[in-house]
């Protein structure tokens, strides 16, 4: 029951981490060490809706990288947020409705296809692309666990499996190249939580 309460968390916090981080910077509010200003608050917020989500019965609620489309026109004080929050709440009347629209399409194969959602997720995609400019692509110590975190994000459908997939390439690199006294001890600690993590599911 632990590792399953150990396993949840890790996925919610390295999600909300992801999302926060990509938004921040597609906003431009991070700080010039790289840090979410204000970010104790955020990680609050987010945990108090998953908590108060799983309590009500729903999927984790959590900050979403779509958050990166409101921000590119132009949100930054939470307004939009607020805007977008009523209009769910007015989604719930036409649920019927828009389950006919957006409720997905089944395929052979179990596989659910979201023809509505799709076009949305790549405008999202087109936005935060740009931020791979921010990569130091001559040192490949960074940029292979970069490069692993982009690719397996969209191929795991998960951006939590992304980042652990860099986590721990970040430190076997660092490691083989004998530099891991510059692995920081949280990053240490977060990869080998990952490497459990998987180890457990096989």
């Amino acid at each position: 029951m632990s590792s399953i309460i150990v396993l949840i968390f890790l996925l919610d916090l390295f999600y909300t981490v992801g999302t926060l981080s990509g938004v921040s910077q597609q906003a431009g509010l991070l700080q010039t060490d790289g840090s979410v200003p204000r970010a104790g608050r955020a990680f609050f917020s987010d945990a108090l809706g998953t908590v108060f989500g799983s309590l009500c019965g729903t999927s984790t609620v959590t900050s979403y990288i779509e958050s990166a489309a409101g921000v590119n026109a132009g949100a930054r004080t939470g307004l939009a947020n607020l805007a977008t929050g009523t209009l769910f709440l007015m989604a719930l009347f036409f649920e019927p409705l828009i389950r006919m629209v957006s409720g997905g399409v089944a395929t052979a194969g179990e596989v659910r296809l979201y023809p509505v959602i799709a076009p949305a997720l790549i405008v999202v995609g087109f936005f935060m692309v740009k931020n791979v400019k921010e990569i130091p692509w001559s040192a490949p110590g960074e940029v292979i666990p970069a490069f692993l975190t982009l690719v397996m994000m969209p191929l795991t459908f998960s951006i939590t499996d992304g980042m652990a997939f860099g986590f721990i390439a970040y430190v076997v690199l660092k490691t083989v190249q004998g530099k891991a006294r510059e692995i920081p001890l949280l990053i240490f600690a977060c990869s080998l939580l990952f490497l459990l993590r998987y180890l457990i599911l096989i």
